[in-house]
């Protein structure tokens, strides 16, 4: 689980690579919960709360007008 520091360090393109590896690795979680396995269920919501976390800091970032 990333913390909110981690985050907020990053800079929006680093933001923007890790959410399209977060969202690829989702599929795979869904897809495997689908069939039966349920191992990953605690990370997928972890990775959940993660990407939310980046959204919110990339929007926070859009409402104040700049980029890091």
């Amino acid at each position: 689980m990333m913390k909110p520091e981690k985050v907020r360090d990053l800079d929006d393109q680093e933001l923007r690579r890790q959410l399209q590896e977060m969202n690829e690795q989702l599929f795979r979680f869904q897809f495997q919960m689908a069939m039966g396995q349920m191992d990953g269920l605690k990370k997928a919501r972890a990775m959940r709360k993660d990407r939310a976390r980046i959204h919110t800091v990339l929007r926070e970032r859009e409402l104040a007008g700049g980029t890091k």
